[in-house]
């Protein structure tokens, strides 16, 4: 959605609360946290749509707002105008919907903008589209001629059509590269002011880095990404120790000692669904 936060209108916000709240006391503490404003260069500005960025229930109120504008609504659009399998993932103003026809996809890409009109909400045009995505796209791309599937990116990954070593049908999420550069260039700028740290101090500190990077990232068929992005963190370390002084004694040698000591190693830690919760799925794939 574009602008989403910034969007919210505060009317049908309080209708929306008031269907499950009714103590006045909460409703009056909630209209001053969307009327708060904002603060910009020193100066106060009055917000009268929107719900401030980086407030503490901004995440709450826009989850309301949307659960009533498209969580309801696209429940009730899957049971009267879906023909095919229809699924819905959304995290915040993210979402992902994967139909089994083409026809269903584009009907209900047509009724979520009338739908989001109605409220103030506008799709984001450069980042919404439909593409041919699933068990059966490469095959069904193949047949008229055209290249491989699309991708997409959600919630921090790159989502490719892949295959398994068998031939079959494998989802693939490798880590957005750009997420990857951006994350990489600010530790290696924390490495330079903490460079007189010491490796104590920079190993525990880049070891929480790196273990929380593994406990988002590290999903099957990402592993590689993730002990590389872990690698470049050591080579980093090992820079910034090497420009402490000008007759240092750091070798790789004694460097790998210090990577497997304080920074945890790569593996995965979210296994598949049918693993993590002996999850079975049925029927074909979602055409996305």
């Amino acid at each position: 959605m574009r602008g989403f936060y910034d969007a919210i209108d505060h009317g049908w916000l309080r209708k929306f609360v008031e269907h499950r709240i009714a103590d006045k006391r909460v409703l009056r503490l909630i209209d001053k946290w969307v009327n708060a404003g904002v603060i910009e260069d020193g100066k106060w500005l009055a917000s009268d749509i929107g719900a401030p960025q980086g407030g503490s229930a901004s995440p709450l109120l826009a989850n309301v707002y949307l659960h009533y504008v498209f969580d309801r609504w696209a429940r009730q659009w899957r049971l009267r105008h879906a023909h095919g399998d229809m699924i819905i993932v959304r995290f915040a103003d993210d979402i992902v919907v994967g139909f089994q026809y083409r026809s269903d996809a584009k009907q209900f890409y047509e009724d979520l903008a009338e739908r989001f009109a109605k409220f103030s909400l506008e799709l984001h045009a450069e980042k919404t589209r439909l593409i041919e995505f699933g068990r059966f796209a490469a095959e069904n791309r193949r047949r008229r001629r055209l290249g491989r599937p699309e991708t997409f990116t959600f919630l921090g990954f790159t989502h490719i059509c892949a295959k398994t070593r068998e031939g079959r049908f494998a989802l693939r999420r490798k880590t957005i590269a750009k997420r990857v550069a951006a994350k990489l260039s600010e530790v290696k700028d924390l490495l330079r002011r903490r460079r007189y740290w010491s490796i104590p101090e920079q190993g525990e500190w880049l070891g929480s880095v790196v273990r929380g990077h593994i406990a988002y990232y590290a999903v099957p068929g990402n592993i590689a990404a993730v002990a590389a992005f872990r690698k470049q963190v050591t080579r980093h370390w090992f820079n910034a120790l090497r420009r402490r002084s000008q007759r240092h004694r750091l070798t790789w040698e004694r460097m790998s000692r210090l990577e497997a000591k304080w920074l945890p190693a790569a593996r995965i830690t979210h296994p598949w669904p049918n693993v993590r919760f002996d999850a079975r799925t049925q029927g074909r794939s979602p055409v996305r």
